[in-house]
């Protein structure tokens, strides 16, 4: 595509995910999700796709709404306690999960974008995450029909460590505030989260962004994620209600109160 990775529309830009594919998604809860290219992938039917992001939206909204239409095989996450329909999937043996500590699965998206086939960490030490047995479906007697195996230990100043793998996937979805032709992303506030990791692990990443603008004008110290990481950029088109920012728990102060 050159230097100008910008295509025409959301539809456009997820044409080619096959079936099967492994996916990352950006986003946390429903904060910095890239709503619109989930919407296009929901609508042009691709199943069987194996999702790895910190969390799977909620039932209605986000990757809820691919995990509704069956269409997710496999998730890689750290929290999936908002989505009534995930528990569902998963506890039938619909759906296989592989649970990841949070930091953990941020350092093995960070790692497969990296280049590092692995690393070493504490988290999970002492618990079915390192020692295996880790429900990753059930079959539907409710039995476990595969199970995570042990991994790797070592021990660092007497410490004992877990052997943690890389994550790279065959395309990764994320959404940006401000973005240019050559790919160079701008996120605001938390939205960034989980985007420029799940950015670095795609082998082909796209991003939608709510404003573009041309090569030159982003103060590269600015720039959170270069558009080295970056292959299709496309924006978000004004109204789109794929687009829209949802809040997860709307929690408000009652009238009156201190």
């Amino acid at each position: 595509m050159g230097l100008d990775k910008t295509v025409a529309s959301a539809a456009e830009a997820v044409a080619d995910i096959p079936e099967d594919a492994s996916l990352a998604v950006g986003g946390f809860g429903l904060c910095g999700i890239p709503g619109t290219l989930i919407d296009a992938l929901w609508q042009r039917g691709t199943g069987g796709l194996r999702v790895v992001s910190n969390n799977c939206g909620v039932d209605d909204w986000g990757l809820g709404l691919l995990l509704a239409a069956g269409r997710i095989a496999r998730m890689t996450s750290s929290y999936v306690g908002e989505n009534k329909e995930f528990a569902r999937q998963y506890l039938s043996g619909e759906l296989e999960v592989e649970l990841v500590p949070q930091g953990t699965l941020a350092e093995r998206l960070r790692a497969g974008g990296a280049g590092i086939p692995a690393f070493y960490t504490p988290a999970g030490t002492g618990t079915q995450v390192g020692e295996g047995g880790l429900p990753w479906r059930y079959a539907a007697d409710g039995s476990v029909a595969v199970a995570s195996p042990p991994k790797e230990t070592r021990d660092f100043d007497g410490r004992p460590h877990l052997l943690e793998e890389a994550i790279t996937t065959d395309f990764a979805l994320v959404r940006a505030t401000v973005g240019d032709r050559h790919g160079n992303l701008v996120f605001r506030s938390s939205a960034r989260n989980f985007n420029p990791l799940a950015a670095m692990a795609g082998r082909v990443t796209v991003a939608e962004v709510d404003h573009l603008v041309e090569p030159g004008e982003l103060d590269p110290d600015e720039v959170h994620l270069p558009g080295v990481f970056v292959q299709r950029v496309v924006r978000v088109v004004p109204g789109d209600p794929a687009a829209e920012r949802r809040i997860e728990r709307r929690t408000v102060r009652e009238e009156g109160s201190v």
